[in-house]
């Protein structure tokens, strides 16, 4: 059948090998698209359109690019025609899901041996947030990540860091030998503001006071992130 064709008709009047349901009893989760999972989620499309052309116009929205999915508002969701509060909360739980699957990996404690590591262990927490956040994951003798604390929280262009939170948070936990700062940049520029230099050169001083190594400082966005150490700066 021609696809533009089938887009017309009903998903039930597709051959069953196409229809989403069907197709994820028969063959598997993992063969269907993005789409095809979106429509699921929306068990119905308009009178216009199928629940997996609708699906495709949302994913089109955002350049079919997941992580911009997940940081669409009910609202936004609303504007596609076929779209009503209760479809456009279905889409939102499932992301949102999606990204604490992310998170719960940490019961597994990861051990920290390159910045790549400390990346993959906040950003879920952190790339989708619209305003700033500071974060510090701390680190058992064995570089185990034992927890992940938020310090504080900000606006679009910072936030406040008290040194005495960080180290408190840090200090509350026994067995915690060393640390590392995060933060985000929602404007995806990874470079670090003389503001972030002056904090990280404060945070690395008072932790050797105390006996805690600051080990890095990374910046997180959707790009990828910035780390102090790499670049030499510690």
């Amino acid at each position: 059948m021609d696809a533009y064709k089938r887009e017309k008709l009903a998903i039930t009047s597709w051959a069953e090998e196409d229809r989403p349901r069907e197709k994820l009893l028969s063959k598997g989760k993992h063969v269907l698209s993005n789409a095809e999972l979106i429509a699921i989620l929306l068990g119905s499309g308009s009178r216009e359109e199928t629940a997996v052309s609708l699906a495709q116009k949302i994913l089109s929205s955002v350049e079919n690019n997941l992580n911009e999915l997940g940081k669409c508002s009910l609202s936004e969701f609303q504007k596609f025609k076929g779209i009503g509060e209760a479809k456009a909360i279905s889409i939102a739980a499932a992301m949102e899901l999606g990204r604490r699957r992310q998170l719960s990996v940490i019961k597994d404690r990861p051990q920290i041996k390159s910045s790549s590591d400390a990346f993959a262990a906040i950003a879920p927490i952190l790339i989708d947030l619209p305003h700033e956040e500071f974060w510090i994951l701390l680190l058992s003798r064995s570089n185990h990540v034992v927890g992940r604390e938020q310090i504080s929280i900000g606006g679009v262009t910072g936030t406040v860091v008290d040194a005495k939170v960080v180290f408190r948070k840090a200090l509350e936990k026994p067995g915690i030998t060393s640390i590392i700062l995060c933060h985000n940049h929602p404007s995806g520029n990874l470079r670090p503001s003389e503001a972030d230099i002056v904090l990280t050169k404060k945070l690395k001083k008072a932790g050797s006071v105390l006996d805690l190594t600051v080990f890095d400082h990374l910046i997180v966005s959707e790009r990828g992130y910035y780390s102090f150490a790499d670049e030499g700066m510690f």
